[in-house]
């Protein structure tokens, strides 16, 4: 949020799309106000990032996902299953078990990813708590015409465009040593 926007911190805390659950650490900005995904999006996101910089055949597991990105083992255990049973992910059990991407970078979409892990795509809720305004109101029409729209920016993209800096995140998450 700008300094300058004359919103002030209580203000955004009740913002609709707050209540949505749809903000977290992650934002894209749009004239001053954030949109921003869930956590487990997030989540997901990294963990496929995370799984194309590794080497061919090298499999990788939850701990240690969890571990260079300094989150939750337990939410990550969540993400990675629904990750697998959206076919991004292959889980291998046994002693050379882990798990490592199951399909090549360049053949994951991100808008795609996104549509599939997030959890509400309507921006707002209009009914908990019920909304006065409900029945002449056009916000949830505007926010999900910007969600929309951010969807399509995001379908673009590839995970091998988020890891073409591979050198770079390999080094700042200190993968291999």
């Amino acid at each position: 949020m700008r300094a300058d926007s004359g919103i002030g911190r209580a203000a955004a805390q009740e913002s609709p799309l707050r209540k949505a659950g749809l903000w977290y650490n992650r934002s894209v900005r749009h004239h001053g106000e954030t949109m921003k995904l869930t956590t487990y999006t997030d989540f997901g996101l990294r963990a496929l990032m995370f799984l194309a910089l590794l080497p061919p055949g090298q499999r990788s597991n939850v701990a240690d996902i969890s571990t260079y990105y300094d989150i939750s083992r337990n939410h990550m255990v969540k993400v990675v299953g629904q990750l697998a049973s959206l076919g991004y992910v292959r889980a291998i059990r046994g002693k050379n078990g882990g798990i490592e991407l199951a399909r090549a970078p360049q053949e994951v979409n991100v808008g795609k990813v996104i549509r599939e892990l997030e959890n509400n795509l309507d921006g707002i809720d209009c009914s908990a708590p019920y909304c006065k305004l409900i029945h002449v109101c056009r916000l949830q029409r505007a926010l999900k015409a910007g969600m929309e729209a951010f969807l399509t920016a995001m379908e673009d993209y590839t995970l091998a465009d988020l890891v073409e800096n591979r050198e770079e995140l390999i080094t700042v998450l200190k993968l291999g040593e």
